[in-house]
């Protein structure tokens, strides 16, 4: 089950907003910009694809799906950006 290239775009939005938003107002969990990025998207493409697999009903592109593949991708790159920042050996030392 490959996701279409639509689908994968917003994943990959939503994860990128979702690890850079964290990593903006969650400054314990920071990874620097490019990390969390890289982080969010990672993030995002497997929890949203998860979720997929889940619920088959969000894998469609109406409205609704879109706005909750959004949603789903945004929360699990942020969820993904703070554990890859809790137990990575590039964690900063805070200041």
């Amino acid at each position: 089950m490959i996701p279409d290239t639509v689908t994968l775009i917003i994943w990959l939005i939503g994860g990128v907003a979702g690890g850079s938003a964290v990593g903006d107002l969650v400054k314990g969990f920071d990874l620097g910009p490019l990390r969390n990025v890289v982080a969010g998207a990672v993030g995002g493409v497997i929890g949203a694809k998860i979720v997929e697999l889940l619920f088959p009903a969000l894998s469609s592109l109406d409205v609704v799906s879109v706005v909750g593949q959004a949603i789903v991708a945004a929360a699990s790159g942020a969820a993904f950006t703070v554990v890859a920042s809790a137990v990575g050996p590039w964690r900063r030392p805070k200041i």
